[in-house]
């Protein structure tokens, strides 16, 4: 699930990406037939679950899983909190059986703070990859019994250290619309 080139999209200037594959689920469509906006958030975060958590069952955690179970349960002494979140929708994802190719990378990384970078493809294999959306979530990982911003472990930052490329450049309205 991971690999040092993008076959698509934008080139990439990181070393590395995470390739998260993410099912679709028919309650994601909207009346129009693709997946709803407000379904794009959730499959982001399934996607970024899946790359910093190592679950707990026996499974291949990916190398970026940092997170063991408690930083996600109540009563752990640290969590991580969204800070902010940006997507750019390119072109509108349809239904599919197979799952959405979702990359991921480090963006930014902050004493406390990490830019989670994705971009949304049609699922792998496809002769043409489609590039769905692209997406940044700022990640803060904070103490939970004061709520106040901690500093990234050496550890977190070491596995993450390969996935560390440049952020997302979104297209902007021109000025003065």
């Amino acid at each position: 699930m991971t690999d040092s080139t993008t076959t698509a999209g934008p080139a990439p200037s990181g070393p590395a990406r995470l390739h998260v594959p993410i099912h679709l689920r028919w309650g994601d469509l909207d009346a129009l037939g693709h997946v709803n906006n407000t379904s794009m958030l959730k499959l982001l975060e399934e996607a970024r679950l899946r790359a910093f958590w190592r679950g707990d069952d026996d499974g291949q955690a990916l190398p970026t899983a940092v997170f063991d179970m408690s930083v996600l349960e109540s009563g752990g002494e640290r969590a991580t909190l969204i800070a902010r979140q940006e997507i750019e929708y390119l072109r509108p994802v349809p239904y599919s059986q197979r799952p959405l190719d979702v990359r991921l990378w480090i963006g930014a990384m902050g004493g406390s703070s990490a830019d989670i970078c994705f971009e949304v493809f049609s699922p792998a294999g496809q002769p043409e990859p489609v590039l769905y959306a692209r997406a940044t979530a700022v990640v803060v990982l904070v103490d939970t019994a004061s709520g106040r911003p901690i500093r990234w472990s050496e550890t977190e930052r070491h596995a993450w250290a390969p996935y560390i490329g440049d952020p997302i450049e979104y297209r902007r309205r021109a000025a003065g619309r």
